[in-house]
This record gives structure tokens, C-alpha cells and sequence, in this order.
């Protein structure tokens, strides 16, 4: 007879987990690297989750653990509406669809950005500064990174109250139900926008390029590819950078030597952000990974099909890679910190989400002496995947 599994139940814990989550995965990585837990709502299965560093950062890379999950012959959500992206492709299709992206998205392009993505800033903070109090997620953290993606994808001035309210729901669902519709509706707008660019002839933008790219073999993205594509960098092109922002300042202003460190020299803002992406990075768990075939993980048997969800947060808090990992410290060596991901999926747009924290935590702290806490922080984002805040009401 088979050993009974212990099943840990992560939705009985409630605001609790949703608000700290660290401690629980403190305590399941005393008791092991890989466990087997059923999902908070609206998730609410089970997978396992793996949260020891080094298992972790191995399973990230492990071929076995597919993405794709049409090799198991499931179809979810994002891909019925959306298009294949990178994140649900393996090898070859994933070889094939981020070298034709990777084409289009170099590092030149990011530092050619630079001086846009200051400007943006400065205008942001015009506006903000002279009111002494703002909800720093409203006024800065999300509307510099979505401008910034929209402006490189060649995205018209869209309705930033409603997209964000679609892609919230897209990456943090309140309900099953909310989650069609925002699939539903941009799965609509990214149709639109990719055949109105295609009418319109070539622009200057990324998603002109993309539309254009022609490898040496004369490969082209598909209408499906390129909606799954724009998806990808058009949502987690912001979401993400969205929470490392937000969380990166509610860190300083929580630890407030540490935010004197960094007052007294700015050219630590390097270290602060890399420090925030290792303590409170911006996706909480690496999107889901299939089995292709039994495996072990730390001694754990793994059958095929199985669900395994990888714990960026909680590896990077896992005190034998990184010591004392529950202080916040600008001055630690962070290299090897998972909140990119690791392998052949680590994140694409990590230089600009770099950059964009920098600058937004730079031009604040320069702008804005006395920044602290306006009362309590608003509500964490639920479910698993996101790691950020709805509101930070800060002031001045």
C-alpha cells in the first residue's frame, strides 16, 4: 500500500499567509525542501512546492519539469485565449519563439530607454511631490513601467484604470470568473492591436518588429504567437516591476537604517534593489511545471503529470545560501538570487525591470526627504504567483 502523503493546506491559513507568507515557508523548509500543499483559492489544488534554494534553483533548470503543458495533453486558460508564450513553451518551440523575440529585445534597446525612463519618472514625481502624500503604487510604481512597455510595444495611450484592473486579474484573480473575462478581453484588445498594426505598415516599435522578424530560415511568428507574445511582455512587462518597486521602498521605509545607508550614498541603489528582488521579490512562485516523466526531488518521488510549483521567495529566504535571510540588508551579496528565475526561462525583461526600479528609487529618495509609511499598507495581491501590494500610501 502506498505511504499516505501529508497534504499541507495553505488556504486554511488565511490573511495571514496572504499578508506574511514567509514564516510558513520557513517552516517548511526545516522540515524538508519539497512539499506536497493544496493551493489558496482561487487556485485551491494540489501540486508540489518546492522551497529548499538549491532544489529549487535545480528544478528551474531540470528539462523534465516541462512548461508546456499540451505535452500532458491539458489545455489551460491563458493558452485557449491567448496564444502559446514563452512561459508555456519547451524546447524546440521555446528555442524557436525567444530567439525570434530575443532579436527585437537586446540590451541596446534597454539603454537606449534610459534617458525615456528618467523623463517618465521626473513627470511622475512633478505631479506627485507637491500633494506631500500619494499612494506611491498609483502615482509611481505602476504608471512608470506600464508607460515605459506600452511606449516600447507601440501600445496607443491606453485606459490605465481599466487595463489595470483586466491585468490584475489576469496575474492575481479574485474568482475563477473574473479570470475568464480578463483573459477574454485581452485576448480582444491584443487581436485589435496586432491586426491595426499590421494595416497601419511597420512603426518604430517592438511589436512592429516582432511582426516583421523573419529568421534566416524565413520563420515567422503566427497571429496566435504574436498575441501570446505581446501577452507576455505587455503583462509581466509591468506587473512584475510594478511589485518590485512597491515592495523595494515599503523594505527602506520598514527598515529605516537601512534607508539611511542608502540616503547617504545613492550609488548603494544597485544593492538595495537586488536586495528587495532576494527579500520580497515580485513573483512569489515560479508559474506551474509538469512532470514529463517520474523523477526525484530531494528523495521526493515525483510522478508524471504531477503539478510542481518552484518557491522563488522561499528559496531566496533559505538561510543555507543566503545567512540571516530575514534581515533586509542593501549591503549583501545577493548574486544568485532566484527572483529572474534560473535556466533557459530566466526572465527576458530583467534589464528593464533593473533599471526601471533604479531609477524610480533614485529620483524618489533624491526628491523626497522624509519619505515614510502613511498608516497601515494596503492589501497583498492574492492568490500565489504575485508578490505586491494594492496600495502604499506614503508621504513627505
Amino acid at each position: 500500500m502506498a505511504e499516505a502523503i501529508d497534504v499541507i493546506d495553505l488556504g486554511k491559513l488565511g490573511e495571514a499567509f496572504r499578508t506574511d507568507p514567509h514564516p510558513v515557508y520557513a517552516g517548511l523548509r526545516e522540515r524538508g525542501p519539497v512539499h506536497r500543499v493544496r493551493l489558496p483559492p482561487p487556485e485551491g489544488h494540489e501540486t508540489w512546492l518546492v522551497v529548499g534554494y538549491e532544489e529549487a534553483r535545480a528544478a528551474l533548470a531540470d528539462p523534465r519539469l516541462a512548461k508546456d503543458p499540451a505535452r500532458l495533453g491539458i489545455t489551460f486558460l491563458d493558452e485557449q485565449l491567448i496564444g502559446k508564450y514563452l512561459l508555456i513553451a519547451d524546447p524546440p518551440q521555446h528555442t524557436r519563439l525567444r530567439g525570434l523575440v530575443s532579436r527585437a529585445f537586446t540590451m541596446r534597446r534597454v539603454e537606449e530607454l534610459r534617458p525615456r525612463v528618467q523623463q517618465i519618472t521626473d513627470e511622475l514625481l512633478d505631479t506627485m511631490l507637491p500633494h506631500g502624500r500619494a499612494d506611491l503604487v498609483e502615482s509611481l510604481a505602476y504608471p512608470l513601467p506600464l508607460t515605459v512597455i506600452c511606449e516600447l510595444l507601440g501600445v496607443p495611450e491606453i485606459d490605465r484604470t481599466e487595463f489595470r484592473k483586466i491585468s490584475s486579474e489576469a496575474v492575481a484573480p479574485t474568482s475563477a470568473e473574473s479570470e475568464y473575462e480578463a483573459f477574454v478581453r485581452l485576448a480582444e484588445y491584443l487581436v485589435a492591436l496586432i491586426e491595426d498594426k499590421r494595416r497601419t505598415g511597420p512603426g518604430g516599435d517592438l511589436l512592429s518588429d516582432l511582426i516583421r522578424t523573419t529568421a534566416e530560415d524565413g520563420d515567422r511568428l503566427s497571429l496566435e504567437e504574436l498575441r501570446g507574445m505581446a501577452f507576455l511582455l505587455l503583462i509581466a512587462g509591468h506587473e512584475t516591476t510594478v511589485g518590485l518597486i512597491t515592495n523595494c521602498v515599503h523594505a527602506l521605509l520598514t527598515h529605516p537604517a537601512q534607508l539611511g545607508a542608502l540616503r547617504a550614498d545613492l550609488t548603494l541603489v544597485d544593492g538595495a534593489v537586488e536586495e528587495a528582488l532576494r527579500y520580497e521579490g515580485p513573483v512569489e512562485n515560479a508559474t506551474f511545471r509538469f512532470a514529463a516523466e517520474p523523477l526525484e526531488i530531494a528523495g521526493t518521488p515525483i510522478a508524471r503529470g504531477e503539478t510542481v510549483m518552484i518557491g522563488l521567495t522561499a528559496a531566496d529566504r533559505d538561510g543555507t545560501r543566503f545567512p540571516a535571510p530575514d534581515r533586509f540588508d542593501i549591503h549583501r551579496e545577493t548574486r544568485g538570487h532566484l527572483a529572474f528565475g534560473h535556466g533557459i526561462h530566466y526572465c527576458l525583461g530583467a534589464p528593464l525591470a533593473r533599471l526601471e526600479a533604479r531609477t524610480a528609487i533614485r529620483s524618489l529618495l533624491e526628491r523626497a526627504p522624509g519619505l515614510t509609511l502613511d498608516g497601515p499598507t494596503g492589501d497583498w495581491l492574492p492568490g500565489t504567483l504575485m508578490r505586491g501590494m494594492r496600495t502604499l500610501r506614503v508621504r513627505w
